[in-house]
């Protein structure tokens, strides 16, 4: 899990990945990980719903951590 994500264009999305890869290496459980990544990205995201906030911060780590896919994803709007 080591990779570097700096190629990540959104400032948000770097964030929640960064974090979650991080939280992971330092022994906490996947749940645990998301949650606090469902809750970052609500901070820089203070309108996003839980629902929407889980969502993409899940479809952020399937494709950055899971797959290590990296093209660009869909997600919100900002830099």
């Amino acid at each position: 899990m080591g990779s570097d994500f700096s190629y990540i264009a959104r400032r948000c999305e770097r964030a929640v990945v960064t974090a979650y890869r991080e939280l992971r290496e330092v022994g906490n459980d996947d749940f645990a990980s998301f949650q606090a990544c469902t809750a970052l990205y609500r901070i820089h995201h203070p309108e996003a719903s839980v629902n929407e906030a889980r969502l993409l911060v899940s479809e952020w780590i399937d494709h950055h951590v899971v797959r290590a896919d990296t093209g660009p994803t869909s997600g919100c709007e900002c830099d």
